[in-house]
């Protein structure tokens, strides 16, 4: 499916992210959050982008990407959270383990809960993404040429790994549901950028895949990493993977200056770093139907600015 002929083109800042049984839509003044209840309805929760104003380090290149990634990521966190509530995937009882850790920390049991698994969704990725692909082509130095094949190896193994884990959750129903919102999020996103009027009609006909994308974003991560690891000594593992820890603000900020570039830019050289996260979308995106496009324009819809000029990308 493809783009049709844009008679009113403009790229938009406008971003979002699919949650469960829902869509996050982020605006330059406002973002909000649609979702779908078990009872059909559909709820829309709104909250200004900067109720502080941007600040400096927001809008400062080679460091902005670096805030802006964390605070994607919080704000991220918080409303998948909330949609899960929402969904009535946390309605069951405390255990009572549970509940004596609320007791005793004065947090709510949502909010242990969530902050262990954020702990726990980190350590894992660095195991994943950093340990276990340094220790694998560690133990394969004896068979390669050089240390620059030792980092090569990695890198493979790195985006190796990505790619099987995506494939493996793709499968589970739940997460195929997320994987259609975020079809219905990139194709709102279009249709809004070639100035059609946001109607389920207009949208179906949209392509699900969208360059500026958080996949093609983390794919691009690891493009980078692998060239950043290149200059990272092998002679010891563990100072290895903490140096990487250390570089890792400087990978993300030049990622992110990159997926900026070939969002704001469409030429041969855009769409060649584009390509990989395109085509890596076909796994993390799925054709919506119309209620899951109903949910994304009612998240689209209070976050396009009076000025149609303040979210031009």
């Amino acid at each position: 499916m493809n783009n049709p002929t844009p008679s009113c083109y403009k790229k938009t800042s406008i971003g979002g992210q699919a949650v469960i049984e829902g869509i996050m839509m982020r605006g330059p003044v406002k973002s909000a959050m649609a979702n779908r209840l078990p009872d059909g309805t559909l709820d829309l929760e709104e909250w200004e982008t900067y109720p502080h104003g941007i600040a400096w380090y927001n809008r400062t290149p080679l460091i902005r990407g670096c805030f802006n990634f964390v605070e994607t990521l919080v704000t991220g966190f918080r409303c998948l959270m909330t949609s899960a509530e929402k969904a009535g995937f946390e309605e069951e009882e405390p255990s009572a383990f549970e509940q004596k850790l609320a007791k005793l920390t004065g947090q709510k049991t949502e909010t242990i809960v969530s902050t262990v698994a954020l702990v726990l969704g980190v350590a894992l990725a660095v195991l994943l993404f950093m340990v276990l692909p340094a220790t694998a082509s560690k133990l394969l130095a004896p068979f390669l040429p050089s240390t620059m094949a030792l980092t090569l190896v990695e890198g493979g193994i790195k985006i190796a790994i990505f790619l099987v884990y995506i494939a493996l959750v793709s499968q589970m129903k739940d997460i195929r549901r997320v994987f259609e919102y975020h079809g219905a999020e990139h194709k709102t996103i279009a249709c809004y950028e070639h100035g059609e009027e946001l109607t389920v009609e207009n949208i179906r006909k949209y392509t699900r895949f969208h360059p500026r994308c958080g996949t093609s974003f983390l794919l691009i991560v690891l493009i980078i990493s692998i060239l950043v690891s290149s200059v990272v000594t092998w002679n010891s593992l563990v100072i290895r993977v903490l140096l990487k820890l250390l570089m890792l603000p400087i990978v993300v900020s030049i990622s992110y200056e990159i997926i900026k570039l070939a969002g704001r830019y469409d030429n041969p050289v855009t769409r060649i770093v584009s390509a990989p996260g395109l085509w890596l979308q076909r796994l993390t995106t799925r054709e919506p139907d119309d209620g899951q496009i109903e949910a994304a324009i009612a998240a689209m819809t209070p976050v396009i600015p009076d000025d149609p000029n303040a979210d031009r990308y």
